[in-house]
Parts: C-alpha cells; sequence; structure tokens
C-alpha cells in the first residue's frame, strides 16, 4: 500500500520574478538575433540567471567578458546592469554596432550621478563591490568624483575631502532596509548630503521584497528562486530570514533543491528574483506536488505593470 502524501501548504509571494527591465534586456537580445541574425554578441551576462543565458546562447547569442571578444561585423548587446562609459566610447571607435539593454532605473541613476559631479559634487555610490551595475555607475563619472560604501559601518568611517558637497545613490538591487540605515548614517554625518526624491532602489526590488516579508512569519521555510551572483536575489534570502523565516535558501531551479533540508515544513514559501523566469517557478511548484499533497496559496501584496520601450533600433 502506498503512503499517503504528507500536506505541504505553498505560500507563493507575489509580485515575484521578472521585472520589466530584465524583460527588455532578453526581449533586445531576441530581437537583435531576429533583426541581424546569428550571432549576435553580449557583453557579460545579459541577467543574472544560467537559465536564460543558456535558452538565448541557443537561440544563438554569443555571450563575452569584453568587447575584444567581439568581430568587427557582429552587433553587440551591453547588459541590463549597465556599463561604464568607456565601453560604448570604444565600441564606437571600432565602430561596432551596439545596443545597450541598460536597465532604464539604473541608467537614471547614471544621470543623477553625472549631475551631482557636473554641480561639483563628491558621490557617495551605495552597493557591493565588484558588482557589474556598480561598475557601471563607477564608471560613469572620473577618478576620484565617486566613492563605494557598502555597509553603516564604512558610513560611519567615511572621510571625504569636503563632506559639505556630497551626494548619494544607490545600486537599484540592494536591500531596503540596509540601505535605509546606511543613509540614516551618511545624513546624520554630513547633514547637507545631496540625494534623490525617492530611494534608487527600483520597484520590482522594493515590491519583491515586501511581498517576502509579508509571507516569511507564516513559513517554515523559503526558497528564493534565483542566481548566486543575483543580488536582488540574494537579498530576498536575507529579507526572509531577517522576518522570520531562519529556513531560508536560494535554489537555481527544482533539480538543485535539497528535500531533506526542507524536512518537516508543513509551510513553504516560494518567490523568485527579478531575472528568474516564471516557469522555474512553476517546475518547483511541479516538483513539489510529486513528493507532497500540495495547497498552493498566492499571496500578492500589489499589482504591477510598469513596462519599458524597446531601442528605437530594434522597433523600426
Amino acid at each position: 500500500m502506498i503512503a499517503p502524501k504528507k500536506p505541504l501548504t505553498i505560500l507563493l509571494a507575489s509580485p515575484r520574478g521578472f521585472c520589466a527591465g530584465v524583460d527588455r534586456a532578453i526581449q533586445i537580445v531576441e530581437r537583435a538575433l531576429e533583426r541581424y541574425g546569428r550571432p549576435v554578441y553580449v557583453r557579460h551576462e545579459i541577467v543574472h540567471n544560467r537559465f536564460v543565458v543558456e535558452n538565448l546562447e541557443a537561440q544563438g547569442a554569443i555571450f563575452v567578458d569584453e568587447l575584444d571578444e567581439v568581430p568587427d561585423d557582429r552587433p553587440v548587446v551591453f547588459s541590463a546592469h549597465g556599463v561604464p562609459k568607456s565601453v560604448p566610447a570604444e565600441a564606437a571607435r571600432r565602430n561596432l554596432l551596439y545596443v545597450d539593454a541598460t536597465c532604464p532605473l539604473v541608467s537614471k541613476v547614471h544621470r543623477e550621478a553625472e549631475r551631482h559631479a557636473q554641480s561639483g559634487r563628491t558621490v557617495v555610490l551605495i552597493g557591493h563591490a565588484g558588482h557589474p551595475e556598480v561598475i557601471g555607475t563607477m564608471g560613469q563619472l572620473p577618478p576620484g568624483k565617486v566613492v563605494l560604501v557598502e555597509d553603516a559601518a564604512q558610513a560611519e568611517t567615511l572621510v571625504v575631502a569636503d563632506p559639505e558637497n556630497l551626494a548619494y545613490a544607490t545600486q537599484t538591487t540592494l536591500s531596503v532596509d540596509d540601505t535605509t540605515g546606511i543613509v540614516s548614517v551618511l545624513r546624520r554625518r554630513f547633514p547637507s548630503i545631496q540625494g534623490p526624491k525617492m530611494e534608487d532602489i527600483c520597484y520590482a526590488t522594493t515590491n519583491r521584497q515586501a511581498a517576502v516579508k509579508a509571507i516569511a512569519q507564516r513559513c517554515d521555510a523559503m526558497v528564493v528562486i534565483g542566481a548566486p551572483n543575483s543580488s536582488n536575489s540574494m537579498r530576498l534570502v536575507e529579507v526572509a530570514a531577517n522576518y522570520g523565516c531562519g529556513r531560508s535558501r536560494l535554489v537555481q531551479r527544482a533539480a538543485d533543491m535539497d528535500w531533506e533540508w526542507l524536512g518537516d515544513a508543513h509551510r513553504l514559501g516560494i518567490t523568485a528574483g527579478a531575472s528568474a523566469p516564471e516557469l522555474l517557478v512553476d517546475e518547483l511548484i511541479e516538483a513539489c506536488r510529486a513528493r507532497y499533497d500540495v495547497t498552493v496559496e498566492e499571496v500578492r501584496t500589489t499589482e504591477e505593470n510598469v513596462v519599458f520601450k524597446l531601442p528605437r533600433a530594434l522597433v523600426a
């Protein structure tokens, strides 16, 4: 006699998964392949998700680290994270056909940083060292015009040449709570510091963190579908742990799930980072159904209807 499956309630966080910037970036690569044929080169991962990257590779995209790997006669797409000014400048020097898939919300941070630098302010960038978005934002300004701060402790010890002429900007995929703390330190130490009217953290990052906060205390365990190099996905794991679900982890897809880790959990929270497709959420739910008697409860905290236009070169 087959033993009955144990019951498992899945609390499905919503919003989750693709944001408008990620959706736009993927469409840009697909449209470029349609318009220019195979191959189309892409500088860095278009978004931080191996499933997405491998799917685009199968369509004819070739991912490279730097422009010197791109032949003169093929188009290149810049990733959604943004690039330093030196990259399009080099592409233009070589007469490369390039399409910039930088998320418009990241481009907005770039323009803000430039505006502050032109006004003579040093820009304090809140973000993670080495992340492509941070490299791209710092690369908008001349050396010495931007300084990186990663946490509140660094903000407490920050030393600048002209404390009266400062501004701050932030990476778009940070923890809302952590960033609020860092900004508070900067405002206390440098009362005249300038900043955006609204934090630079993007709507999708904010909404996905709020959705996780809404279900964390009700969950015995939480799975975030995403990539380990995805900042917004890693922040969701941290938020879940900080808001009442200590058993939280990142999983790239269902095949990577550690079912022993799930143990005797009765309520499993599931969400997905902004670069993870819904297909991977469905895949994990089906894997749960194979092992448990599953009930799915979607918990929606807000509606999203943001859409970003594609570059003119791909829609004309």
